[in-house]
């Protein structure tokens, strides 16, 4: 998961179909569908720090380029893990290129230690909420919001998930909203270590998953080059799929192809489900509800692009 999240339409629509489908769990009612549509609605509260002006310039006092936003995506997403390395953030992040990752990584703990990353992080949430919500910061609807969102977060599982376990070690900080954001870090980091573990499963290397995730129209190939791949690396990895069957000669999935990622989401949701299932069938509705009006006043800010590589909205 990269941190970027789709536009409003399609995310509406993937909303409103996973109000019904598949089950996590006869017994407490929450179904896979209700899994996924907490991830939309979640995904672009975190995602906004990536992109907001407020963002790039508390990177920019920390000492980080801004002309583009990866010289801060890599420390402000990867502090948590600590002054690790290149390695151990390709690791983490998997879908990028490893050279791009030591591009970034390799002076990101000479800029700034990782604890003044995240204190400038929590700084840049708080004003980029600020700005959007306005004195929505302040609602009860938000605080009990960011009270559910919380018991699911530390409702968390965190083994064998590195970036959900790094970010579920932080304090929690003091204000709800600041509160929800990092509730939605933990579930959104969750659910992306999982999603690893899915990949894993399917035989799918960094580069393969995104050319097979291109194949079934998820983004762009364009939108997928932004992981720093080279042509040659991701016409090498389209050729290994063609020959597992999986993506035709023009880079089109095959049926196998489309059924092995429906596998890998299906999968990814059950990964993801636990949190969910801990707070029931009313709290999720609830919370489903409550974050509604924040959902959509994120994405109308203007600050997320139409096109990721998450393929909220279709998938």
């Amino acid at each position: 998961m990269s941190g970027n999240v789709s536009g409003t339409s399609g995310a509406v629509e993937a909303g409103a179909k996973a109000k019904g489908g598949g089950a996590a769990s006869e017994e407490t009612g929450v179904g896979l569908g209700r899994v996924r549509q907490l991830w939309h609605l979640l995904e672009p509260l975190h995602a906004v720090l990536y992109y907001a002006p407020e963002a790039f310039e508390e990177a920019a006092v920390l000492g980080y380029a801004t002309e583009e936003r990866w010289p801060s995506y890599f420390p402000y997403r990867a502090a948590p893990l600590g002054a690790v390395g290149g390695r151990r953030v390709a690791s983490a992040f998997y879908s990028f290129s490893p050279r791009m990752v030591d591009e970034h990584i390799a002076s990101a703990w000479r800029t700034a230690s990782p604890e003044r990353v995240l204190a400038a992080r929590e700084r840049a949430v708080d004003r980029v909420y600020r700005a959007i919500l306005g004195d929505r910061v302040d609602a009860p609807e938000l605080a009990e919001a960011a009270a559910l969102a919380r018991r699911a977060a530390e409702a968390a599982d965190t083994s064998g998930r590195q970036l959900a376990a790094a970010n579920a070690e932080l304090p929690w900080p003091a204000a709800p909203h600041l509160q929800l954001w990092h509730a939605a870090t933990i579930l959104r980091e969750h659910r992306g270590d999982g999603h690893l573990a899915a990949l894993l499963v399917e035989g799918l290397d960094p580069a393969e998953s995104l050319v097979s995730f291109a194949a079934i129209g998820a983004a762009s190939v364009e939108r997928f080059e932004s992981r720093g791949w080279s042509p040659g690396e991701w016409a090498a990895a389209r050729s290994r799929l063609a020959a597992r069957g999986l993506v035709d000669g023009d880079g089109v999935a095959t049926e196998a192809g489309r059924e092995l990622r429906r596998r890998v989401e299906e999968h990814t949701d059950r990964l993801a489900a636990a949190p969910w299932l801990s707070l029931g069938p009313e709290a999720v509705t609830r919370l489903a509800d409550l974050l509604g009006e924040f959902w959509v006043a994120v994405l109308g800010s203007g600050l997320l692009p139409s096109e990721t590589t998450l393929g909220i909205g279709k998938v």
